[in-house]
This record gives structure tokens, sequence and C-alpha cells, in this order.
């Protein structure tokens, strides 16, 4: 056994991986050294769970909603999501040496979009190198049988109330017979005017713990709306404006998008109120939806002054056509829709688009049913 484990009293029914003792957190990713080491931690576990997760059970697990989302959840909450299979399993660490519960916020067990079916139980020790899965549980045990505590907005369930052997999981994977999830409340829809209140009031990195700082139906709701998110993570840091449009145009793609995958570059673009093989400047993203690849694309009709956008969705593939039933919609900041916000295909064909005129620092979500890989919504401001 390796040296990493030579001073542990290894419990045969839990699962023990060794972690890299030299992993550094970029010290300006986060706004408190709460949430730098918090951070860290996670990355820990992560960096040891997701590999062992695809090499001995499943090839398909991966983080969710996707690794750039990552920091944007650490900034105010602990715990990481990873996919598979069609269920999804939440990995809570902690740092702390004698153990006798699992204690998970409760943004994974009441937010609707991040409830898990499965939360892990995990032990980091990063001075000595290993982390130890002590056991699991489920939403359903998790809802039913936790003790929530309003302090600090956690479930607790007891130790020895987990399940601590983790290849027990795999085997009621392939049988499942037991309810996973319990029945969640919907939390309320957000006006724009009052997410950008909080969202200057919470972005403060004074504020050291924003989790806490407002009612949870208000907290859940601005989190549920992954631009909101974004932004809070953003503001948190002291950063610029990352979604501006226009600025796009004019300078260059922010080191936030760059990373989701938008791009600047000429087009040939054909269509409404577009002149036959017109050659223009357009912001573009890869995207792919059901194992076919695609690009949404943005770009002005006309001068920027003007303020008339065009979105458009094609394959990627020359000759390709967008197959029935594809949808591209637009919403307002606060996910309301308006008129002509939205084209399907009815046939095969070669592009969805929507044009809309907008005032100067509106802000737009855009969809596309079937959702793409790794998809969350973006605030695109204008």
């Amino acid at each position: 056994m390796s040296n990493t484990f030579s001073r542990l009293t290894i419990d045969p029914k839990h699962l023990y991986l060794e972690i890299a003792q030299t992993f550094q957190i970029a010290g300006d990713s986060y706004s408190t050294a709460g949430a730098r080491q918090r951070a860290l931690t996670n990355q820990l576990c992560l960096n040891a769970f997701l590999p062992w997760l695809r090499e001995e059970f499943t090839s398909s697990a991966r983080v969710y909603p996707h690794t750039m989302a990552l920091t944007s959840f650490w900034e105010v909450v602990n715990g990481t999501a990873i996919t598979f299979d069609n269920s999804r399993l939440v990995l809570v660490p902690t740092l702390a040496i004698d153990l006798n519960e699992l204690r998970v916020p409760q943004e994974w067990v009441d937010i609707p979009d991040w409830v898990a079916d499965y939360y892990i139980a995990v032990q980091v020790n990063p001075d000595d190198g290993w982390m130890r899965i002590f056991g699991y549980t489920t939403h359903q045990r998790l809802k039913t049988m936790g003790v929530y505590d309003a302090g600090d907005r956690t479930y607790s369930l007891e130790i020895e109330d987990l399940i601590p052997d983790l290849n027990v999981l795999w085997i009621a994977q392939q049988y499942p017979q037991e309810t996973l999830q319990a029945a969640v409340c919907t939390l309320p829809s957000l006006p724009t005017s009052q997410a950008n209140n909080l969202l200057e009031r919470l972005g403060n990195p004074t504020v050291v713990f924003p989790r806490l700082e407002v009612p949870f139906q208000l907290w859940g709701a601005l989190l549920t709306h992954s631009g909101w998110r974004q932004q809070l993570y953003e503001r948190r840091q002291g950063l610029p404006q990352q979604w501006s449009i226009p600025q796009w145009f004019q300078s260059r793609v922010s080191n936030f998008a760059q990373q989701l995958g938008w791009e600047k570059g000429e087009y040939i673009a054909v269509g409404s109120r577009m002149r036959s093989q017109d050659i223009i400047l357009s912001l573009f993203r890869q995207l792919v939806i059901v194992n076919n690849t695609y690009k949404l694309r943005v770009f002005p009709i006309g001068n920027l002054e003007e303020r008339i956008w065009r979105f458009e969705l094609r394959s990627a593939t020359p000759g390709s056509l967008i197959p029935i039933g594809f949808k591209l919609r637009l919403l307002t900041e606060d996910l309301q829709p308006f008129d002509n916000n939205e084209d399907t295909a009815t046939t095969a064909i070669e592009l969805l688009y929507v044009e809309v005129m907008l005032e100067p620092g509106e802000g737009l979500v855009w969809e596309i049913e079937p959702a793409p890989e790794d998809w969350e919504r973006e605030i695109l401001q204008f």
C-alpha cells in the first residue's frame, strides 16, 4: 500500500484516494481566503474522484454544468456536481478531522436545478495527500431524515445514517427501486431590477458570506439563473463588464467569454436585410447539439448605432441542414419572452435566425432546443 496511507487505520468499506500535495489555486480567482480554501478543497477532491469514477464505473462522468462554471459555484458554496449515466451526484468535501455527519449546503438540496440524486461525503487531508469517502446518501433521505440548520443553511445527516460503501450506489444503479429525489418548492422569478439590487449588494467582496445575507428564496432564485450567478462572481472579483457585445466588437472578446468558446471573425451573411455575399464581422461560438456541431452567430444589421442585432444558428458542416423541431429563442434578462423572439425549424432548413432591436444596456439570454452540451444561460449585454 502507498506510503500516503501508512499512518491510517483503513476502513475496508470506505474508498481512499491519493490527492496532490502541491496543487495550488490562483490567489486572484476568489474574493476571500475562505473561498480560496473552499475552492482548493473541492478541486483536490474533484481531481482525484472524477478520473477514478471514469475508469472504474462510467466513462460518461463529467462536471455539471461544466468545468468553467466551477469558480462561480465555489466562490459562494461548497460542493461539486457530477453527472453520469442520467444521474447526478454532489461531492461534499470537508477538512474536518473528527467526523460525525455529512453537512450539505441548502443550495444543493432546495434549488430545483441543482438537486442531485446522491450526495457523497468526503474527508480531505491535503497535508498527508489523501481523501476518504466515508459514505453517501440520497436527496430523498437527506430531505426526510436530515436535520436542517437555519443558522448556516445546511442539511446534516449523522454518519451512522450514511451508506458507507460506495459500491452499493453502483449496484443500486443497476436495479433502480429506491426513490432518489424528494419534492422541492419552486423558487420565485426575480425581475431584473431586483436581481440587480441583489448583485449590487452581494457582489461587494466585503460581504463575506453572501449566501446568508438574504432570504433563501431570493438567494436561490438569483443563483439558479446562471447568468446572474456568473455576474455575482465577476462583481466579487472587481472585474469590469465581461459580456458587453458592443465592447467585444470594438476591442476583443473577454477572457471569460473566450473560455466558453466565443470568438470574433469575418463571415459571409445571407438572408433578411443582408445582401447576397455580404462579408461582415460576427461573434460566434461552436455548439454540440445531439452529437452534431453547429455555430451560433451574433452580428449587427447595419451600423452598431442602429442597435439591430441578428442571432443565427447554422450547422458547422457545409451542406448540412438543421433538423425539424430545432428552436432558436431569445429571452429578456429575467427570462421573459417577447414578440417574434423565436424561430423553429418546421422542415429541415439551412439556418434559424432571430432579429431584434435593443436599447443600450439591454440584456438578452439565448436558448436552443434541444439544449447544447455543457450549456448554461448567458446574459449578453447590448
